[in-house]
Formats: C-alpha cells, structure tokens, sequence
C-alpha cells in the first residue's frame, strides 16, 4: 500500500522535485527511527503514509494563502490526504490518525503519541540540512524537540553534535 501512496503523492506534487525529494527523505527518516523504536505494525504503517503525505497541503495553502506555512499547511493537507487515501480504499482508522498527524505536525506541543513523536523529529532532521542551520539551532531544537533515543542518535550522528 506505501508504495501505491507515494506515487499518487508524487503524482499530485508533479513538476516539483523539491517537495517529493523532501517527503521521501522524511518518509526514510520515519521509517527508519519507527523501526528502531520497535513500533507496532499499525503504528509503523500509519507514520509511513503520514511520513508521506504531511505536507500534501503545501501547493493548495500557496494558491490559497500565497504562503506555505505550518499553520496552513495543517488546515490544507488532510482533506487533501483523505482524498488520496480514499480513492486506494485505506481503512478509515488509518485515514483519520494520518489526517491528524498532518493537521499537527507544525505544532510541538502535547505530543503524546510515538507515530507523532518520530515524524515531527524525521522532518526536523531533514529541514535542518534543507535549511542549513547552524549548530547552536541544531542544539536548540534537539533540547526542545528530541525524545526518541533513535531519533536523537540520528540527529546527533548527522550532524556531528
């Protein structure tokens, strides 16, 4: 089924290489960090489409807003992904926590979930080389942000902290 999500995902983002090579980074990351932390089945499948899909909203919240900001990429994204995710018949109990999980990931606070947890610290990993930061931000974000041991491992080894 992820397989069959990422095509329609690169479908809708056809002609920008930019945001499908940055969703399939942060689906790797996820994929990854969901692995190591020994999450469910059903858990690990639902941080995968997620993964993928989390930002769908962008070109819609560009078009609406003229912005590509978190704020709006959470309102636009998940009528978007429940679309996709209908048209491949997913079982609406994974549509609706995908949903929430892209309705939420710009927004850090009261995360209680570990599906939530490791896609808000996979897109961070990835942000963070696509954005270039410095290292005192790097160190910031991973005192406010990390929880995972896997995640924070990554983010530690990549960017030699």
């Amino acid at each position: 089924m992820i397989n069959m999500i990422v095509q329609k995902a690169i479908e809708y983002d056809k002609g920008d290489a930019r945001r499908i090579n940055h969703f399939m980074k942060v689906y790797a990351y996820a994929k990854l960090i969901g692995e190591l932390e020994g999450l469910n089945k059903n858990q690990q499948q639902i941080l995968e489409i997620a993964a993928v899909l989390h930002d769908i909203g962008i070109h819609e919240s560009e078009r609406k807003y003229n912005s590509s900001a978190g704020s709006y990429q959470q309102i636009e994204g998940p009528p978007i992904a429940e679309n996709i995710l209908n048209s491949l018949n997913v079982p609406q109990e994974i549509t609706k926590r995908v949903c929430y999980l892209i309705s939420h990931h710009h927004t850090y606070t009261d995360i209680t979930e570990a599906d939530y947890q490791i896609l808000v610290e996979a897109d961070f990993i990835v942000n963070i080389y696509e954005d270039d930061l410095s290292r005192k931000q790097i160190e910031s974000i991973k005192g406010k942000i990390f929880r995972t041991e896997s995640g924070t491992e990554i983010l530690c080894n990549t960017f030699n902290l």
